[in-house]
Formats: C-alpha cells, structure tokens, sequence
C-alpha cells in the first residue's frame, strides 16, 4: 500500500518551477521521494530553489531555460538524457496572460499567449513522448484552467489556450495510452500566486473571488501541488484523460 502513494525512483521535470504552482508541484513531488528538475527562465531563482531543497537532502536539479522557445526546450531535454536517460513525469506548468477586452488585444499580444499557454506544452509533450514511452510508469499533468471551461474575466485568449489544453490532454490520453503514458489536466480557480497577485491585491477583486468560492477563500499553491502528486502516484495509475478541477466549490455554485 506505501509503495502506490510515493514517487521514489521517479524521475519528474516541472517546467515554472520557481514560483507559485510550479514551486509548490516541484517541493511536493520531491517530498514524495522523486527526483526533480525544475526549468524556468531566471537563472538565480533556479539556483536558489535548488540549493534551498538540496540543503534538505531532496534530490533537486535545474536550469535557466525558457520553454516557449524551441531552443530552450532543445536544453531542457538535453538536460534530461545527460542527466537521467529517461523520464516517467512531465509536469507542464508555464503560463502567463494579459487581461483586456477581445478588441482590444494586437495579435502579436494573443500569438504570444498561444505561444506560452499552448504551443509550448504541445512541444513540450511531443519532446518528451520518446523518453516517457520508455518508463513503465509514465504520466504528464498539465495546469490548465477553470477558465478554459467558463469565463471568469481572465481574457478570451487565456481561456482560449487552457480550453485547448485541456482538449490536447483528452486526446493524448488516448492516443498515448498504448504507449503507457497517462495525461490528465488541473485545473485550478484563484489561486496565491504572482500571476494572480495583482488581481487579488484589489479588496473589490478579492471579495468578489471568495463570495463565488463556496469554501470562501482563495487557494492555496499547496493545494494545487497536491492534486499534480495524485495525478502522477501509482495509486492514480487507472486515471487518464481527466480534468481534474480545484476550485473550492466555484463551478458548482451556480446563483
């Protein structure tokens, strides 16, 4: 029974690993006895999460690469063959928006959200197909969005790429899975994080948030981090295609 619910021997690769979600999804996995290697764009934020964990005894690696970019991806999975020559966990975790109104976005503005939201975890998944067909064990989450499902005024572009997200999950499910490669999706609402925390500086924003939020509040990384590591657990091994949202209530809420 211990053996289903941790990840030793694991090898996983969380993309924003630095911050917010991505962060906290890297410390969980670690804390359940994977190996993890974080990419993200900055490298002393990178450097610093490192020797953070590794002070710990957890066994934490990284590198400065940006995943929306073929050549930082091409570094990052170089990375993965140098240092483990294989990979059972994908986490795709990079993402970024800008709030406005449809017309009021240039199209460089929305082909660079589709670029950081989407393309990257499409590239990122096909990178590493090879490397996760060869485990016996594989599995990519990938963050998505409530508001790939209803609009909750993050920006139609932003809803547009997790929509498609959460679709590109479904079908890999199904198209990989004679590969033995499970996808699944998360999906979070509000959660702590800086991408959110200009938004939920604003009390108006804030209390609007936690009277939709039947639980009342705004999540927690942690939270998210948790659902990623049920996702990616032995004992989740039967569970593919899913979206698995974390919302505190919120879509079921209704008036």
């Amino acid at each position: 029974m211990t053996n289903r619910w941790n990840l030793t021997g694991r090898r996983a690769l969380v993309t924003g690993g630095t911050k917010g979600i991505g962060y906290a999804v890297a410390k969980e996995l670690l804390e359940l006895g994977a190996e993890v290697l974080i990419a993200a764009r900055n490298a002393l934020d990178v450097a610093d999460c490192v020797a953070a964990w590794m002070a710990q005894g957890l066994p934490a690696a990284g590198l400065a690469a940006d995943v929306t970019d073929e050549a930082g991806r091409a570094a990052v999975f170089a990375e993965v063959a140098a240092r483990w020559g294989g990979l059972d966990v994908l986490v795709n975790n990079v993402g970024t928006n800008m709030r406005k109104g449809f017309v009021d976005y240039a199209p460089a503005e929305y082909e660079q959200l589709f670029h950081a939201n989407l393309f990257s975890t499409m590239e990122m998944c096909r990178a590493a197909h090879p490397l996760l067909q060869a485990s016996a064990h594989a599995a990519i989450v990938n963050i998505g969005s409530v508001a790939g499902r209803l609009d909750v005024g993050t920006g139609a572009p932003y809803g547009l790429t997790k929509a498609a997200e959460e679709q590109l999950g479904r079908h890999l499910a199904v198209e990989w899975a004679p590969d033995g490669i499970r996808v699944n999706t998360v999906a979070p609402w509000f959660i702590r994080t800086p991408l959110t925390a200009g938004l939920l500086g604003r009390p108006e924003v804030l209390a609007r948030v936690e009277a939709r939020t039947p639980l009342g509040r705004v999540g927690e990384p942690a939270e998210i981090a948790a659902a990623v590591a049920f996702l990616c657990l032995p004992g989740a091994s039967y569970i593919t295609g899913q979206c698995l949202v974390v919302d505190g209530g919120m879509m079921a809420k209704g008036l």
